[in-house]
């Protein structure tokens, strides 16, 4: 059984293409069983195709590298994700579920974190593993 939490979107980044670099918009639609509107992954894996980080983890993560999170040199793009949100715990477990705003998104998988996000700093990579701060995927 899962419970709804609430949280607020702070941010929205997509891909165009496979490696291409993220970039920021002010709104998007989350397309059913096509992921975020203009993003390269939605389209291509459906049900892994929206990405969310929560900003609680991701600042824990830069703060384990010793980095100050507001560091410019690492913004939260780096992790690819599609959604930044706060205030919200997000799920740690297969079909939990997350509201943000008026969506409502049910975790397929946890973001494992990939070698990109040691390209971006240096023991990213590992900083993201505990406590699923890569993040969720949700459909």
């Amino acid at each position: 059984m899962s419970s709804e939490q609430g949280g607020r979107l702070i941010g929205i980044a997509v891909r165009a293409a496979h490696r291409a670099p993220m970039q920021t918009l002010g709104r998007t639609r989350i397309l059913s069983g096509g992921g975020v509107e203009g993003d390269y992954k939605g389209a291509k894996h459906p049900r892994r195709g929206v990405t969310v980080l929560a900003r609680e983890a991701w600042e824990a993560a830069l703060a384990d590298l010793g980095s100050d999170a507001t560091d410019a040199e690492i913004a939260w793009t780096a992790r690819r994700a599609n959604l930044l949100v706060e205030g919200v715990a997000l799920p740690k477990a297969l079909g939990g579920i997350v509201r943000v705003g008026a969506v409502v998104l049910e975790v397929t998988i946890p973001t494992t974190p990939c070698k990109r996000m040691d390209e971006a700093r240096a023991g990213l990579m590992r900083a993201l593993y505990p406590d699923w701060r890569g993040g969720i995927r949700v459909a």
